[in-house]
């Protein structure tokens, strides 16, 4: 009779395993714009593949990323980002890596969103203030503090940031599951997108006077007059 149960148990993970893996693909870029013609296409979801007989380490290696990045911008930090595009070998495998480097006394990766992965960050050097929020509606803001070792995820498609709190600089690095996770800046795609977003939609949306949002707009690159 055990056995019968360890039987029905088994068949019965198979037909979920089989009905989870049964969806379609997520997608590797923002969208994928069907087209009838095959000759005419450019993108596919992800890149084509090369004859397995000439991959080389090459295409699965990158050096350099013991070197601290420029950290003298506006926010105070720099991501390197290896994805498939600075790794070939990474194409179909569904991960890529960063760095994050954060300059002293407040160096912020700005609250952002990856819409196709998961983050999953450790600090190595500083002190990192880290949060996401939540979805609608309850907009639930789990933050943390993270030192040397620490280690904090970040749920796919929920923005997220990480401030530097100490006086020194701080590194941290991060895997994502995807291969392409793409990053949303919140600030500057609702302020800086080309074309700009209507000054009325945002003076709406964020109960602001039009002429902050236009000077909003100016800043992160936007041209609404």
């Amino acid at each position: 009779m055990k056995f019968a149960h360890f039987l029905v148990a088994l068949v019965v993970l198979a037909l979920a395993s089989s009905i989870a893996t049964a969806g379609d693909p997520s997608p590797l870029q923002d969208f994928c714009v069907a087209i009838n013609d095959p000759k005419a296409a450019v993108f596919v979801n992800g890149k084509f593949c090369m004859d397995p007989k000439l991959a080389t380490a090459k295409d699965f290696s990158f050096s350099g990323l013991n070197t601290p990045r420029y950290t003298g911008n506006k926010v105070g930090s720099n991501v390197t980002l290896l994805n498939v595009d600075q790794i070939a070998g990474l194409n179909t495998l569904g991960i890529s890596l960063a760095r994050i480097d954060y300059a002293p006394n407040g160096g912020l990766n700005p609250p952002h969103t990856h819409p196709r992965g998961t983050e999953i960050l450790v600090v190595v050097e500083g002190t990192l203030y880290v949060g996401f929020v939540t979805s609608n509606p309850d907009n639930r803001f789990i933050n943390k503090v993270l030192y040397p070792g620490d280690v904090f995820v970040f749920p796919v498609g929920l923005i997220h940031f990480q401030l530097n709190i100490a006086k020194t600089p701080a590194v941290a690095f991060a895997g994502l599951s995807s291969q392409n996770p793409g990053t949303i800046t919140i600030a500057n795609a609702v302020f800086g997108s080309d074309p700009p977003i209507s000054l009325d939609v945002l003076a709406k949306a964020f109960q602001l006077d039009s002429k902050i949002v236009s000077y909003l707009q100016k800043q992160f690159g936007g041209n609404n007059k």
